[in-house]
C-alpha cells in the first residue's frame, strides 16, 4: 500500500499493470464521461498528465453509447465470444473450456449458509441460469426464472476417513469434478461441491463453463459469497446490478456494427499479414488430425528476488512485468520452435466499462501478439518491440477474436487452434477475503483439459514467489 500518491507518481512504478489501468478507464468514464485508450495511459501515467489527457479526449468527443438493458423475449443473441463456444462445443463437447476454482475454508462453516448465499448469487446473476438451444437455425441465451432454476450444492463427508487420506481424496474429488463435461442446452453451467475434510476444514469446489463465465467472473463469485456469508446469504448487502450479460452482448453487437468494426479489422489485417498459422514446436508424437484438448498441468516456483529483479528490469524499459515475460517467452519460443515470426495468444479481461465490472459472464476477449525475432536482437530491443505492440493492440482491444478469425478467413484446420497455438497468461491473484471466524486459502484445480498446444501461465503468490 501507498499512504500518498503524488500527482508526478508514475502509475506504473506504484505497481499499477494493465488490468488496473482498464478499471482506472472505466472510473474516468464513469466520471467524467470520456473515452481514453488504454495505451495512452502509458504515454501519460501521472495524475497530471491524465488530467491533461482527459481534456484532450474530451475536445475529440469519440463517446460509446450506454449499455442498455434489452427485452427477453425473444431469447437474446449470443455474444460473439459465446458463438464460437457454442460452434466448438457442438463440434466436439469437452472438459477443456471448464473454469474450476477450489477455496480451503478453515473455521466454523455452515453449509446450509452457503447454499442460501448460491441460491442468492444465482437470482443475481442472469448467466449462472442461463441455457443455450438453437431456434431458427440461430443459437440463442435462455434466461430462466430465478424461481424455476436450483443449483445444488453437492455434500461430501470425507472425515471419517483416516486423518491421512482425507486431503488427498478431497482433492481426487475436486478434480474429477472440475474435468467433468456440461451440456449447455440443460445445464446449469455452475457446479458446486462442498467436501467436509474435518470439522473446521473444508474445500468449496465451484465450476463453470467458459460460455457464462471467465477468470474475472470466478473472483466476482468468490468475493459476492465472502460478503453474503456473514449475514446469512441475505442478498440486500450487494448494491443491484444496472444490467446482465445478455444486455452487454446486444451492446457489443450494436457497437461493432459499421465503421467501428471496419477500423479495428484493418489494424488487425494490417498488423496479422503473412501471419504463419501454425507455430513448429517440437512435440514428441504426431498432430492428431482433430484436436483433443486433452491436457495437464504442471507448476514450477520462482524465487521471489527472480521476481524483483524482473520487475526492476521493466521499470528501467517502461515496461510492465506482462511485456518483459512475454518478451521472454518469445526467445524461448523462438529456441525451441527456430520460427522468428511468433504469434502468441494473451487475453484481455475486456471489463473496460464499470456497468460489467460486477457481472459474470465471459467478457474476456484474445490478442494475438505477433514478435519478430529476425536478426537476434538484443533482449531490450525485443522487449521494445512487444511494448509497442501490445500497446497497439490494447488500442485496438474491442474486436472480438472471433470476428477477427472469420475476416482473416484462415484455412479450416480441426487439429489446431486458428492463428496461434501458444497461450500466455498472467494472472491477477485474488485479494485475501476476510470473513469472520473463517480462513479462505484459494487452491489449485485441475479440469484434465488444454485449450492450446502451450500456454503459460504465471500467477504471484502470497508470499511474492
Amino acid at each position: 500500500g501507498v499512504d500518498r500518491v503524488g500527482i508526478h507518481d508514475a502509475f506504473f512504478d506504484l505497481g499499477g499493470h494493465s488490468l488496473k489501468a482498464t478499471q482506472i478507464l472505466s472510473r474516468l468514464r464513469q466520471s467524467f464521461d470520456v473515452e481514453v485508450p488504454l495505451d495512452r495511459i502509458f504515454e501519460r501515467p501521472t495524475v497530471a498528465g491524465l488530467a491533461a489527457l482527459i481534456e484532450e479526449c474530451r475536445q475529440a468527443g469519440r463517446n460509446l453509447p450506454p449499455i442498455e438493458r434489452i427485452p427477453r423475449d425473444p431469447p437474446p443473441k449470443l455474444s460473439f465470444a459465446q458463438q464460437r463456444l457454442w460452434f466448438l462445443d457442438q463440434l466436439e463437447p469437452s472438459s477443456a473450456y471448464n473454469i474450476p476454482a477450489a477455496v480451503r475454508i478453515r473455521g466454523d462453516l455452515d453449509p446450509a449458509v452457503v447454499e442460501r448465499c448460491i441460491a442468492a448469487l444465482v437470482a443475481r446473476h442472469e448467466t449462472l441460469r442461463t441455457t443455450f438451444a438453437l431456434i431458427e437455425g440461430t443459437p440463442r441465451q435462455i434466461v430462466h426464472p430465478p424461481e424455476a432454476w436450483k443449483i445444488p450444492v453437492i455434500r461430501l463427508d470425507l472425515s471419517d476417513l483416516p486423518e491421512g487420506e482425507r486431503e488427498q481424496e478431497a482433492f481426487a474429488h475436486a478434480h474429477a469434478a472440475a474435468a467433468k463435461r456440461f451440456d449447455l442446452s440443460e445445464g446449469p453451467l455452475l457446479r458446486v461441491l462442498l467436501i467436509r475434510i474435518d470439522t473446521s476444514d473444508h474445500l468449496l469446489v465451484l465450476n463453470m463453463h467458459h460460455i457464462v463465465s471467465d477468470g474475472w467472473s470466478l473472483g466476482v463469485l468468490i468475493r459476492e459469497l465472502a460478503t453474503l456469508y456473514p449475514a446469512g446469504g441475505d442478498p440486500s448487502l450487494l448494491p443491484p446490478l444496472p444490467i446482465q450479460y445478455a444486455d452487454h452482448a446486444a451492446w457489443q453487437r450494436k457497437v461493432l456494427a459499421g465503421e467501428t468494426s471496419d477500423r479495428l479489422l484493418a489494424y488487425w489485417r494490417k498488423r496479422l499479414e503473412g501471419a504463419p498459422e501454425t507455430l513448429p514446436l517440437p512435440t514428441d508424437k504426431p498432430r492428431p488430425a482433430v484436436q483433443t484438448f486433452n491436457g495437464a498441468v504442471r507448476l514450477r516456483r520462482l524465487a521471489a528476488p527472480l521476481l524483483r529483479q524482473l520487475e526492476e528490469l521493466s521499470r528501467q524499459q517502461e515496461a510492465t512485468l506482462f511485456m518483459t515475460l512475454l518478451a521472454a517467452f518469445d526467445v524461448l519460443l523462438y529456441r525451441y520452435s527456430g520460427a522468428s515470426d511468433i504469434v502468441v495468444g494473451t487475453p484481455i479481461s475486456g471489463r473496460n466499462r464499470s456497468e460489467i465490472e460486477g457481472l459474470i459472464g465471459f467478457f474476456v476477449n484474445t490478442l494475438p501478439l505477433r514478435a519478430d525475432l529476425s536478426g537476434n536482437p538484443p533482449f531490450t530491443d525485443l522487449l521494445r518491440q512487444v511494448r509497442e505492440r501490445a500497446l497497439e493492440a490494447y488500442r485496438h482491444q474491442d474486436l472480438p477474436f472471433e470476428r477477427l478469425i472469420e475476416a482473416l478467413d484462415l484455412s479450416r484446420a480441426l487439429s489446431h487452434s486458428p492463428l496461434f497455438q501458444v497461450m500466455f497468461i498472467l494472472q491477477n491473484p485474488l485479494p485475501p477475503l476476510e470473513v469472520p471466524g473463517l480462513s479462505f486459502e484459494p487452491v489449485p484445480v485441475e479440469s484434465g483439459g488444454a485449450k492450446f498446444d502451450l500456454t503459460l501461465s504465471v500467477a504471484q503468490g502470497p508470499h511474492g514467489n
